[in-house]
Parts: C-alpha cells; sequence; structure tokens
C-alpha cells in the first residue's frame, strides 16, 4: 500500500424484509449503516448452524448461502464505491453494498487469497478468503436492473476475509498486510474463475487459505478435466 490505509467506516445490518420474493429467506442483513462503537470481531463458525457474521450485533439472512468462518468479514473499498456512484446515478454511503467495512487506500481487488490484515491496535487480524459473488437480493436491493451482470462484468467484487485473531474494530482504525503470500491468486482471479472464465480454476489451488467451497469447485474442476 503507497497510502495510508484504515477503515471508513465500520457497518451492522438494518434487517429488513428481503426484496426479493423467490428468496429463501424472508429477512436479510444486505442494508448495513455505519456505527460509531468498537464492535467485537470473532470467528463465527460454521456457515449452517453457525452465528452467521464475524461482527457481534450483525445479521446475516440466509445461512445457507452466506456468513460462516470463510465469510466472516466483508470489505469493500470506498474507492471502488466512488466509481460506481457515476454509472448508478446516486450517492452509496458506506455499507450500501453490504459490507461490514468500508476501507480506503486498500487495493481490495488485488489483494491475494491467504493475505493477512491487521487492523487497529486491538490485536484483530483478518485473512482474504474469497471474493463476494452477487446474488439476486443484492441486485433487488438496489433496484437496478441486470445489476448481478453488470456487477460480475466491473469485476470489483470486494473480499471475504476470516478471522484469525479476535478483537475489536472501530472507525479509524489503521490497515497494515501483515503477511502477504508468494502466488498471483487475487482477489478478481478467483471471481473470474468462479463466474465467467472455469478454465482459472485449477490456478486457483495453490493459493492457501481459499474459501473451502470455493476449493472443492476448484478441485472438481481439475478431476473434471484431469489438469
Amino acid at each position: 500500500m503507497g497510502r495510508v490505509a484504515n477503515v471508513l467506516s465500520v457497518n451492522l445490518a438494518r434487517v429488513q424484509t428481503n426484496p426479493d420474493p423467490r428468496a429463501q429467506s424472508t429477512l436479510t442483513g444486505i442494508d448495513k449503516v455505519p456505527t460509531a462503537e468498537a464492535v467485537m470481531v470473532r470467528a463465527p463458525g460454521p456457515m449452517h448452524g453457525g452465528l452467521g457474521s464475524g461482527l457481534v450485533g450483525d445479521t446475516i439472512g440466509n445461512q445457507k448461502v452466506h456468513g460462516g468462518d470463510d465469510q466472516a468479514v466483508y470489505a469493500y473499498a470506498r474507492e471502488d464505491l466512488d466509481a460506481w456512484e457515476i454509472p448508478l446515478g446516486r450517492k452509496l454511503t458506506p455499507g450500501m453494498f453490504g459490507e461490514n467495512l468500508t476501507t480506503t487506500g486498500v487495493d481490495v481487488t488485488n489483494a491475494r487469497i491467504g493475505e493477512r490484515w491487521r487492523i487497529g491496535t486491538d490485536g484483530l487480524v483478518l485473512e482474504v478468503s474469497a471474493p463476494r459473488i452477487p446474488c439476486r437480493t443484492f441486485q433487488e436491493f438496489l433496484n437496478v436492473s441486470q445489476w448481478i451482470k453488470t456487477f460480475t462484468q466491473a469485476r470489483k467484487p470486494g473480499a471475504y476475509l476470516r478471522v484469525i485473531s479476535p478483537a475489536t474494530v472501530r472507525v479509524g482504525d489503521m490497515i497494515t498486510i501483515d503477511y502477504r503470500p508468494n502466488h498471483d491468486v487475487t482477489v478478481e482471479l478467483v471471481f473470474r474463475a468462479v463466474t465467467t472464465e472455469p478454465e482459472l480454476l485449477p490456478r486457483l489451488l495453490v493459493a492457501d487459505g481459499l474459501a473451502t467451497d470455493l476449493e472443492d469447485h476448484a478441485r472438481r474442476r481439475v478431476t473434471s478435466t484431469g489438469r
């Protein structure tokens, strides 16, 4: 990072009725709003039957496909939100993409899988595990036609992180990279492999720290194609 990186906003869910009538869950926590309070971050356990979000006080509406240790925290760059304001024609406030942490000074798209972020001074350490894959709830919440396609084409998905060392997070906390692995598997590369370029899936297997479901998906690709 060439400039100071920090947490611009910590965002917690404002639970509401899911705007997608076909959703498996009637409630959603995608609408997140900033909080000025320090928030405890800890590993939430398994996706199914765990605590959902890694942030105490946050809510995951559909724990069949969201939440759990590999999706404990969702981070999105303020710089990327700014870039979306022009095509969307609206002001995007922190948390509007459903992110827990709105960052500044962090190239989230090019973060490497397994990269570790130390946040603040209380000892919080998070590890990059996966990109966010857009869903219909996201599209319906923003009320933008063909949003899943548009978001996918932009290749700026934001990053999910797992909790390595639990602690509190607060607005203004500095973000430093404790560890950056020696491979080229970035959040963007994983996103492309999972969404539009499945031929890239075998490349993901060199990355320790990849979310378990994505690693399994990549291994099935290798098994089925023989490479």
